[in-house]
């Protein structure tokens, strides 16, 4: 029974829209600091319970510390560090969302993203023709691809739970995200910011190609 509800929770762990089904990086820093955290709230869950069981089945057990040593010991010594440290590795697995996440600025590809009611629109300065696609990104496999995010209208969210985290797209101010498919394939993205009426339908696909086969999607002659 408990294998049971096991697999058919983790069954909600995938599909398009998952962020704990990482095709990147930058997804997976996500994945497993939602993963870290789920394992300190267990233990901390099954701590707490421990002691209410103790407390329970040995009522004179509780006795012995005083009020004093349970506030200090329980409200400030035990969540203090765990919580520091579960902030420090959130920052430190966010480097590889954001500029200066270490890759090199020649090695970039850059994409621009605009956000209006209700579509997305991308352009593609590293290339000559710089093409501009509705609604469908294309990126190449393998490669990191700074996004620079914007609206023209109001504040929406750009997200592609498999391979970035969100991060909003403001008017009259660019934002920018790093992302990279490990391999070639299609992913869903989608506003994550109820931005009217159209909301709903305001999703997009990233089409993530092999290198020799981005610039045609494109409609160029060469990649970059």
């Amino acid at each position: 029974m408990l294998f049971g509800l096991g697999a058919t929770l983790l069954a909600g762990c995938t599909g398009d829209l998952s962020a704990l089904d990482p095709a990147g990086p930058s997804a997976a820093s996500i994945a497993r600091l939602w993963w870290v955290m789920l394992a300190a709230s267990a233990l901390l869950f099954l701590l707490v319970m421990g002691l209410l069981f103790v407390a329970i089945m040995f009522p004179h057990f509780g006795r012995r510390i005083s009020q004093r040593s349970w506030i200090l010991a329980g409200g400030l010594a035990l969540p203090i560090p765990i919580l520091f440290a579960l902030t420090f590795y959130a920052f430190w697995q966010g480097e590889y969302l954001l500029r200066g996440g270490g890759t090199e600025a020649e090695e970039l590809v850059r994409v621009e993203a605009l956000g209006t009611r209700w579509q997305w629109q991308f352009r593609y300065p590293d290339t000559a023709e710089n093409p501009t696609t509705s609604g469908v990104l294309h990126i190449p496999a393998g490669r990191t691809v700074e996004v620079a995010v914007t609206s023209t209208d109001v504040i929406h969210s750009f997200w592609i739970p498999r391979l970035a985290g969100k991060i909003d797209a403001v008017p009259g101010h660019v934002t920018y995200l790093r992302l990279r498919a490990d391999r070639p394939g299609r992913y869903g993205g989608q506003c994550a910011e109820y931005c009217g009426t159209g909301h709903a339908g305001m999703n997009f696909e990233v089409h993530a190609h092999a290198e020799e086969d981005y610039a045609a999607a494109l409609g160029i002659e060469k990649a970059p």
